[in-house]
């Protein structure tokens, strides 16, 4: 055999023990030889089917008008409801015990796909109250158009709350994959188990971080670089941090919170609030209050 086509011995180790499941621990996930994974590629087209039956003719066909807008929307809402039910099949299998049957899942994961699209519509009023929020914040802004196909803001809030939706109804891993391709593309990082009400907006958007438990009212504006996080981790009594705690922020109606603020810890900022550029809060702020560094 020529030499070229030995496999190197120390590569038949380095095989070995990559192939030693002992020594993989949490690297490996068996599939059962049967169960897909959910795949990115398919979360991106679920993602651009739904914005283009949430926003029709921004996204899709362009030419889209009254006399054929339900047919293309049907067309879509079917297709979406078969790429959802196999991907919502794929995180349920990624995660539910062996026990279950197959049959089992896949009828629940259409059953949610279903429950999904039936809260597209609220999803959408949703949005457009967050299209009117960044148009009205940003004297830059030509139109509502100009919001809905170019701004960052618009493509994180709107992966954030499809993804939410479907955590509500219980789907695993996928919520994350969806805010963590807004995330790679924007740089606006929400974790889809927050809570965000209407007219939210983000200006610019880089560089801004939304934790888990945190709770946004109605009417609140954050500027590049905020950071609503966690101050600490209560640990177990094996040192590891305890989940599902609220660690995260609270902020009511009408607050403002300018440029690189940072925000920690389970507290509440008060309704009407303001905080400025490069502050570091970590205690209650009173409603209306002002705060500046």
């Amino acid at each position: 055999m020529s030499k070229h086509n030995t496999i190197n011995p120390q590569l038949i180790s380095a095989i070995e023990s990559l192939s030693d499941i002992g020594n993989s621990r949490n690297a490996y996930k068996n599939s059962g030889g049967n169960l897909p994974f959910p795949s990115r590629d398919m979360l991106v087209t679920i993602l651009n089917l739904t914005r283009e039956v949430l926003f029709p003719g921004y996204f899709g066909i362009p030419y889209v008008d009254n006399n054929t807008l339900k047919f293309h929307i049907g067309v879509k809402v079917e297709r979406l409801h078969s790429y959802l039910s196999e991907q919502v099949l794929a995180g349920l299998s990624f995660s539910e015990t062996a026990v279950v049957p197959h049959a089992e899942i896949r009828d629940k994961a259409c059953e949610i796909a279903s429950s999904f699209i039936c809260q597209l519509p609220d999803i959408r009023r949703k949005l457009m109250t967050d299209v009117e929020a960044a148009y009205n914040g940003d004297p830059a802004a030509k139109g509502y158009g100009e919001i809905i196909l170019c701004y960052p803001t618009i493509k994180a809030v709107s992966n954030y709350r499809i993804a939410n939706a479907l955590l509500k109804l219980g789907v695993p891993l996928i919520p994350r994959m969806i805010t963590e391709l807004a995330h790679s593309e924007t740089g606006i990082d929400i974790h889809p188990g927050a809570t965000i009400g209407e007219y939210f907006a983000i200006d610019h958007g880089t560089g801004v971080v939304i934790g888990e438990t945190t709770i946004i009212g109605n009417h609140v504006k954050l500027y590049q670089g905020v950071t609503l996080g966690a101050k600490n981790f209560p640990l177990d009594e094996n040192g590891n941090p305890i989940k599902d705690l609220p660690r995260h922020p609270i902020v009511e109606d009408n607050v403002v919170i300018y440029c690189n603020a940072t925000v920690l810890g389970r507290i509440t900022i008060g309704e009407g609030a303001i905080i400025g550029g490069n502050v570091w809060v970590t205690t209650d702020i009173a409603k209306g209050v002002k705060v500046y560094r």
